[in-house]
């Protein structure tokens, strides 16, 4: 499996869209890697948009980026309660710092806005977020996943197949 030994944070908040959370790290799990759902509160049980639970492993305080190969970000309104996290902001600029893979897809380039890292990137979301993401110095095209060296985006759940494939060749890569 080539992402044995891999351990991927996965951001949770209530809210998340559903597909975007659990298909990648069901797809990410497949290939062998660890994936750590971390929210605000270690132990409390998330919910998504359409109903599905997500516990929080961890918090986001008591974990380090260094203790990650990457980073899963998903849509819904969580990314807008996501964006608002300090201790997360710090995990995602460290992350973008030594250019560990950072998988966003819909709402969640509010999260990238928010820990700057955007300026001078080619990315995509979420329709609704393109004038967000070009007005944080992002370059915004309308396609299922684009990859600008370690961050990969995506738009929507119908994109999840490739931006999966995507992030898990990123992690490979590696």
């Amino acid at each position: 499996m080539r992402l044995e030994g891999k351990t991927i944070l996965a951001a949770v908040d209530e809210e998340f869209e559903d597909l975007e959370l659990w298909y990648p790290i069901l797809r990410l799990q497949e290939e062998g890697a660890t994936v750590d759902l971390v929210g605000l509160e270690k132990g409390k049980t998330y919910i998504g948009k359409y109903g599905v639970p997500a516990k929080a492993d961890y918090a986001f305080a008591d974990v380090q980026a260094d203790d990650y190969d990457g980073i899963l970000i998903p849509g819904g309104w969580a990314p807008d309660k996501l964006r608002r996290y300090e201790d997360l902001l710090t995990i995602v600029k460290k992350m973008d710092k030594d250019q560990k893979p950072i998988g966003q897809i819909c709402h969640a380039g509010w999260v990238l806005i928010s820990a700057n890292i955007l300026q001078g990137r080619r990315v995509t979301s979420t329709p609704g977020i393109k004038d967000d993401m070009v007005n944080a110095g992002a370059e915004w095209h309308d396609v299922a996943v684009i990859e600008d060296g370690h961050i990969v985006s995506s738009r929507r759940p119908p994109d999840l197949p490739p931006y999966a494939k995507a992030f898990a060749d990123r992690l490979a890569a590696r």
